[in-house]
């Protein structure tokens, strides 16, 4: 696959080396030795194996599955689980998004929602069947919560339906079965993963029921969304379930409400505040570079006061959204970290990351309009973390109501 144009400025290039790093107040200098060095390492990766073709991929809408085997021996799969900081698997979500919004989601959607689903709800037998090729990509998830005409409501308003089967000869042991009817809409990996996390509304109590569904059965029927503007490396998919066969076996039981998803969900919503993170520090990097090497009226774009004052607001942007979030994973490390301060640091990072990505465009001028000088795509792909996972309107009433009393929601 051909490098990246090498007439278009590296962020990375040598002339901006010497200067600050986005990281202004120095976070990193909290991770232990261990994760700086990981750190070091992802970045390396990074640079090496994502950066210099990742505009391609977002062009073509195409997904490098060719990259999985080199991504798995990282061995940052869960982070948390193997002995990491809250704080290190932040910036490892950040530090991916900063090369590429999109390869940081397919990791989110992977090891964040559907690997952490199997150590937080898993059986035993479950675990020992699924979970190492998991987590060593060797099988690749999806979370499939999101309905075509449900998003933000889709706690209450969920139809997927799952109908219990006793003793039926559909079970591969002659058991109990599980009947699933309905449609998923924007599930990320959807096109190609080997399971997805199905969530289903049982129809015999109204309870909400998750599923590992073998994404191979008959009745399963998934297709690509096209034409997005965002996140075109991510291979959403419209999943629809025509009486879907799934054994009891493949029922998480240890999830018996919506309820059970709010461990999960407040941390995925972590981590894409940790992307909104990235996505500026990302801007900064592209905006900073170009201000420094463009010429126009016969001086760098970096001398002009405006620009200065854009830079420093970017950086502020960022440096006021990292710390919120370094505070968010220490609050994670005592176990202390409620669905209203993720929700504020969701609502927060976003709308900082929107004003943060507008200013860096419109630093590159007309070449931050296209895809060639990354900004475009970061400008684009921000507009997915601005909605996803929360749009920025429901975490904001989530805070709303935790500060007033009082539901705006319903």
């Amino acid at each position: 696959m051909p490098a990246a144009n090498p007439g278009i400025p590296d962020p990375a290039a040598n002339a901006v080396d010497s200067l600050p790093t986005a990281d202004f107040f120095g976070f990193e200098s909290l991770l232990s030795e261990r994760e700086r060095l990981k750190l070091q390492e992802l970045r390396e990766f990074l640079a090496a194996e994502i950066a210099p073709f990742a505009t391609e991929w977002w062009n073509n809408a195409e997904f490098p599955a060719h990259i999985l085997p080199k991504l798995a021996a990282l061995e940052l799969s869960a982070p948390a689980q193997r002995g990491y900081s809250h704080l290190f698997a932040g910036l490892v979500i950040a530090e991916i998004t900063r090369v590429d919004t999109s390869i940081a989601t397919f990791f989110l959607v992977h090891h964040d929602l559907f690997v952490e689903s199997l150590y937080g709800f898993g059986s035993d037998e479950q675990k020992s069947r699924l979970l190492d090729d998991a987590a060593n990509l060797r099988t690749t998830g999806a979370f499939a919560l999101t309905e075509p005409e449900h998003g933000s409501d889709v706690a209450g308003g969920m139809e997927t339906r799952a109908r219990r089967v006793s003793g039926s000869t559909g079970a591969a042991d002659g058991g109990d079965v599980w009947v699933l009817n309905g449609a998923k809409r924007w599930i990320g990996n959807g096109t190609f993963c080997d399971y997805m996390l199905v969530w289903a509304r049982d129809e015999a109590d109204g309870a909400i029921r998750g599923f590992i569904v073998d994404a191979t059965l008959p009745g399963v029927g998934r297709s690509r969304i096209e034409n997005k503007i965002a996140l075109r490396t991510v291979q959403n998919a419209d999943i629809v379930f025509r009486d879907v066969r799934v054994a009891e076996a493949d029922r998480f039981a240890g999830i018996g409400s919506f309820e059970d998803t709010n461990e999960l969900l407040r941390g995925s919503r972590i981590m894409v505040a940790w992307q909104a993170v990235g996505q500026q520090l990302a801007a900064f990097d592209v905006a900073r570079q170009h201000a420094v090497e463009r010429q126009q009226f016969g001086r760098p774009l970096a001398k002009f006061q405006l620009i200065q004052q854009q830079l420093v607001t970017m950086l502020g942007n960022a440096v006021a959204s990292m710390g919120m979030m370094v505070r968010i994973a220490q609050l994670q490390q005592e176990g202390k970290a409620d669905m209203a301060q993720v929700a504020l640091a969701k609502s927060y990072t976003s709308a900082r990351m929107r004003e943060t990505v507008a200013m860096g465009r419109s630093i590159l001028g007309g070449n931050g309009i296209v895809s060639d000088f990354r900004m475009a795509k970061i400008f684009a792909d921000a507009e997915a973390i601005y909605t996803y996972e929360g749009s920025f309107e429901i975490n904001t009433l989530i805070v709303g109501r935790a500060v007033t009393g009082v539901s705006a929601i319903v």
